[in-house]
């Protein structure tokens, strides 16, 4: 399941990473294009902080690739280490992020308890957007397989939200298949992993793998 973290949580990244792009040309561009204004001696110590936010953000994003690079090269207690800071003293974007690749570095390290609480935190914390309370549940979940326990119930959670219109519901989808299989109800599985492969605005990663788990299970 730690592969599938990386995954989601790469793109995670990359989407807050353009997000960031968006949100500092709409408030910046105004002030690249016409820089001329800089001049304009009532105007100069807002434009000064605003320079100063943007490089505080540039700063930002160079600890968050560092504390990355730590993580991808296995040095996990520098990386936790990064990652907490992170979750400290940022802005929510990027507080969020690293509470998601603390959770992933837990699971790979074995701490599955560790890693069920934290996502279990994300999933529960209104302060963030639904779309990543809901990958929380559904990372959760993967966790809560491998540590063959649903103590936190986001197993079940999951289950709903295979049933809704989540962006993470084919993930959640999966998570059924794979639930199905723990209980050894491989008949449920199969069915879980025959849609999965027929959803045609899955991603094509996770179609293929359900078609391969269908091809084993119908052996």
């Amino acid at each position: 399941m730690a592969d599938e973290q990386d995954i989601l949580l790469r793109e995670i990244d990359e989407e807050l990473k353009q997000e960031n792009l968006q949100q500092l040309w709409k408030r910046y561009g105004t002030l690249i294009v016409g820089g001329a204004l800089l001049l304009v001696a009532g105007v100069a110590g807002f434009q000064g902080w605003k320079i100063n936010d943007l490089n505080t953000r540039i700063e930002l994003g160079e600890r968050f690739a560092v504390a990355q690079s730590l993580a991808n090269t296995s040095k996990h207690a520098d990386a936790k280490d990064a990652f907490d800071a992170i979750a400290k003293d940022s802005p929510a974007g990027y507080q969020m992020l690293a509470r998601f690749q603390l959770a992933s570095l837990a699971a790979k390290q074995g701490d599955l308890d560790s890693a069920i609480g934290a996502y279990k935190n994300l999933a529960d914390d209104d302060g963030i957007a639904a779309v990543y309370q809901d990958l929380a549940v559904v990372l959760g979940a993967f966790a809560e397989l491998d540590a063959k326990s649903e103590g936190a119930g986001l197993v079940a959670r999951a289950n709903e939200l295979a049933s809704g219109s989540t962006s993470w519901r084919f993930f959640a989808k999966e998570v059924g298949a794979l639930a199905a299989l723990k209980n050894g109800d491989t008949k449920k599985a199969r069915i879980r992993y025959e849609e999965l492969s027929k959803e045609a605005a899955a991603p094509q990663g996770l179609r293929a793998r359900a078609q391969s788990m269908l091809d084993v299970l119908t052996e």
